[in-house]
């Protein structure tokens, strides 16, 4: 039995991405209130809040990838196949990297659900 890296790891892999949609989305709708109500007014442009909510949905988009990447080689390890529901320190290793897989797909769809609404909607109002 080969040793598994995560002995001394927890669960944080599994949460990141959605952490990371989290925050994007915070981020994405207090820059554009705050810009809305201090700059531009109710019926005025988006404009550079679009450009800001364009650089945080690439850097949630890269940090996402990364995780996500990292995950699918958790979830390739060994030479078992899926489904991995057996009792083994192996099979949960390739789990929980699957896990964090589709979560992590599940936040880059949410990432850029929440950009496309900077991009359809051009004014505060």
């Amino acid at each position: 039995m080969s040793h598994l890296p995560e002995k001394n790891e927890s669960l944080w892999l599994l949460i990141l991405s959605p952490t990371i949609w989290t925050i994007h989305f915070l981020l994405c709708y207090l820059t554009s209130a705050i810009w809305c109500a201090k700059v531009a007014g109710r019926y005025g442009s988006l404009g550079n809040a679009r450009l800001a909510i364009a650089v945080y949905t690439a850097l949630a988009l890269l940090g996402i990838g990364v995780t996500g990447w990292h995950a699918f080689r958790r979830h390739r390890y060994g030479t078992a196949t899926a489904p991995h529901d057996f009792d083994t320190p192996e099979d949960r290793h390739r789990f929980l990297g699957f896990a964090a897989l589709l979560l992590s797909g599940l936040s880059g769809v949410s990432v850029v659900y929440v950009a496309l609404v900077a991009v359809f909607m051009g004014t505060c109002h």
